[in-house]
This record gives structure tokens, sequence and C-alpha cells, in this order.
């Protein structure tokens, strides 16, 4: 069975973030882990060169293999802020319509940047991702 590829790193969270160009994203990209961190209560780590993720978690794939995986996490992506939750969109039809401009996919929540988005709703379904990924877990 094939092994995981993205896995934690040793890598500076700081350093990854100080390299983002755009002043803008990088403060969207520090204030998304300082929330991800309150809410899981985990410090944050580097999984592979690109994702910063919190907490650790078993997950199962739909082929049978399993592989560890941040509880929840982002990666400033090129065209988007790509927030690695646990898919609850679906279960939390209110909290998605507050939360403002975005788009889904993949189990991935997508946001240009925070000013489009409801901050108190991210908060909300920031906390229903986890408990989620916790029960799964």
């Amino acid at each position: 069975m094939a092994e995981t590829k993205t896995k934690p790193t040793e890598a500076s969270v700081v350093k990854f973030l100080e390299r983002i160009e755009d002043e803008t994203r990088r403060q969207d990209c520090v204030t998304i882990a300082k929330l991800m961190e309150e809410t899981t209560g985990s410090k944050p780590r580097m999984w592979g060169a690109n994702i910063v993720g919190f907490g650790i978690r078993r997950i199962k794939y739909a082929g049978g293999r399993e592989g560890d995986w941040p509880i929840i996490a982002f990666s400033p992506r090129k065209q988007n802020l790509t927030l690695y939750i646990a898919g609850s969109f679906n279960k939390h039809p209110d909290l998605m319509e507050k939360l403002g401009k975005h788009t889904l996919g993949g189990g991935c929540l997508y946001i240009k940047r925070l000013d489009d988005i409801h901050l108190p709703t991210l908060k909300k379904l920031l906390r229903e991702s986890v408990k989620q990924a916790k029960k799964e877990s």
C-alpha cells in the first residue's frame, strides 16, 4: 500500500510565513494560524513544504489506505488560501451561508482573503471541524 507523501517536517512555520511576499496574504496566514492554534490547542507544524498543520489524526482513505494528517491545516496557495478542514460543510449550511465569499472542493475551503469572510463564522466552522475530526480519528 502506498505511503502518505505529505508528512510533518522540522521546517520553521515562522520562516515559511515570513517568506510570503504579499503583505495581506502573509497577515491573513498569521491570523489563520492563530485561529487554528487556539481552536486545536496545538502548535503549528509544517507538513511537507507548503502546509501548516495543527495536531495530528489518523485518517482512512476510501481505498483503505491509512495515514497521518493534521486535525486542521492551511496553505497559502497561489490562487487561494486553502483550509484543510474536516468536511463538515454540508452539516452546517447555516455557517456556510454566513461565511462569505468562498469555494469548496475535495474537503477544502478556499478563500481569497480574510476580508471576504465573516471571521466569527470561520471560528465556529473551525471548532465544528475539530470536533468532527476528533470523532473520526
